[in-house]
């Protein structure tokens, strides 16, 4: 068989692939975020949207898995953490991997250092007592990935990042002092905002594809994953794709993986440990990103005239 992947990495117990599906719990933050004034109190119709994936979709979700006896990763701001322990408690008491996913989902490049690193520490103070533990991972709201996030997450003890997408299996993020973490890579074909989300108040409007359409997408880039030893990470939001005709088609999804077989079911934290441990023993070399990726922007000679 020709191998697209060069270097897949060996998965636990001779796996063929490596699966999360990683959500990310955003709830009414995103509102909070667009509309920072008392304007927000007058979008009741977006924050049912909203609030939906906290009431509804996480109990319906987490009902999934546990039938399937999987456990997975979830990303929440600290905000969210805070507006909904009914929520937070299902996720938890079910063992699943709650990630730092900033505080009300702010987009971190727009941010100072000194401010990225309020979030950051907010963030895993809301994790910490919610769990008992501080958090391993990170996804950035957006992927709005700085110039300074690696340091702030490598000084807060942050052991993987889920935000980029540079390659199709695990791979570093290596600063300029040798120090690195893991980065789970992702491809927005796996985000579920660009399959079903209409969404005037996030001012994101895409045409809405029927579940079936969509885990046409899904399950190709899964097939492929397990074909060629890659990593299948999603990128979906409990009002998207807990909605009821979804998360339908996401159990037919999960049945797809399982027939298929030798898939290893993981949260992040435990493929990211999978590769620390790899790269510890010798056991496997992945692809390093050294950060930043340009000592300076790239000069330009000519500049458009019109």
């Amino acid at each position: 068989m020709l191998s697209l992947i060069d270097n897949p990495p060996p998965w636990p117990n001779g796996a063929r692939c490596a699966v999360c599906f990683a959500y990310d719990f955003d709830a009414e933050s995103l509102l909070h975020l667009y509309y920072p004034s008392a304007d927000v109190t007058r979008r009741m119709g977006a924050a049912a949207t909203l609030r939906y994936g906290a009431r509804v979709a996480i109990p319906r979700i987490a009902k999934i898995w546990k039938h399937f006896g999987i456990r997975q990763t979830v990303f929440v701001p600290g905000w969210c953490i805070e507006q909904y322990p009914e929520a937070m408690e299902i996720l938890i008491s079910g063992g699943h991997e709650i990630g730092h996913h900033g505080w009300l989902h702010e987009r971190v490049n727009q941010f100072s250092r000194e401010d990225e690193e309020k979030i950051m520490i907010a963030g895993i103070r809301a994790i910490e007592k919610a769990t008992g533990a501080p958090p391993v991972g990170y996804r950035c709201p957006s992927g709005a990935f700085s110039e300074h996030t690696l340091d702030l997450m490598i000084e807060h003890g942050l052991r993987y990042d889920a935000s980029l997408g540079g390659h199709d299996i695990p791979y570093l993020l290596e600063r300029p002092d040798g120090k690195s973490i893991v980065c789970l890579p992702h491809d927005n074909s796996l985000d579920d905002w660009t399959q079903y989300v209409n969404f005037k108040a996030a001012d994101w409007s895409m045409p809405v594809q029927s579940p079936d359409r969509a885990m046409d997408v899904f399950r190709a880039d899964f097939d492929a994953a397990w074909k060629h030893g890659g990593l299948w990470t999603a990128v979906w939001h409990p009002f998207v794709s807990g909605r009821l005709a979804r998360a339908e088609a996401q159990v037919g999804l999960i049945e797809h993986m399982m027939e298929k077989g030798d898939v290893w079911f993981a949260t992040c934290a435990e493929i990211a440990a999978h590769i620390d441990g790899l790269v510890e023993r010798g056991e496997w070399s992945p692809m390093v990103e050294r950060l930043p990726m340009w000592p300076a922007p790239a000069e330009q000679i000519a500049r458009p005239s019109r």
